[in-house]
């Protein structure tokens, strides 16, 4: 009776505990629409239009992990992403860092998975970041890819934020293009109007203009 005793009020502490910890994290969810999806300047669709989602949960001391879906138009391909992080304040700056995998399911035959260690701060308005790539599918020989960013937002008048964004992709790959992007964007609300523009050659660093709405809710 007296082990009974025990493992039951285990039991409760043990449920008291998860409960304690769901209480102060938050799962969330989120949809959103885009009449081209374009990521660190390219466009992942042949300039169509996407629709995505996600879900994340949060906990308060700053540890988070979710996953992303998007489609990509043009075929039945589609891109999910898994990801964990931790955030916190180191005094004035706001420090993330995490882990992200990108996907895609479709084929098996198309080997594009690929996974990044990354590190984004925020001061006031400015924000940076660099992601490294760790791990490729396709040729395991180049895999230390590296992103970097610098960013602002501004806001021009309540509710109306203008944001700049400069970014930097630098390849291991010597066959593949460095390039560097810029941003433009006006966001009120959920909905966002970008201009994005590269430095690539061709058709594909033309300038292009985007319209996106997004909306996050809890669950």
């Amino acid at each position: 009776m007296r082990k009974a005793n025990a493992l039951l009020i285990g039991s409760v502490l043990a449920a008291s505990t998860v409960a304690s910890n769901l209480a102060v994290a938050e799962l969330s969810g989120n949809v959103g629409f885009t009449s081209n999806y374009i990521w660190r300047g390219v466009t992942q669709g042949a300039d169509d239009s996407a629709i995505s989602g996600g879900i994340d949960y949060a906990h308060e001391a700053g540890l988070y992990v979710g996953t992303w879906v998007s489609s990509l138009g043009g075929d039945s391909q589609y891109e999910q992403d898994l990801y964990a992080g931790y955030g916190f304040d180191a005094g004035p700056v706001g420090l993330d860092l995490g882990y992200i995998r990108y996907m895609y399911p479709v084929d098996s035959a198309v080997e594009d998975d690929f996974d990044e260690l990354y590190v984004n701060a925020s001061y006031e308005m400015f924000s940076a970041g660099v992601a490294m790539t760790v791990d490729t599918e396709a040729n395991s020989q180049y895999e230390d890819d590296l992103y970097m960013y610098v960013g602002a937002d501004f806001e021009v008048k309540e509710g109306l934020t203008l944001g700049l964004l400069y970014g930097d992709y630098d390849f291991d790959d010597p066959s593949s293009t460095d390039y560097s992007h810029y941003q433009a964007s006006l966001s009120k609300d959920d909905f966002v109007f970008a201009y994005e523009q590269n430095d690539m050659d061709g058709a594909d660093g033309d300038a292009r203009f985007t319209i996106s709405y997004s909306k996050s809710f809890d669950l």
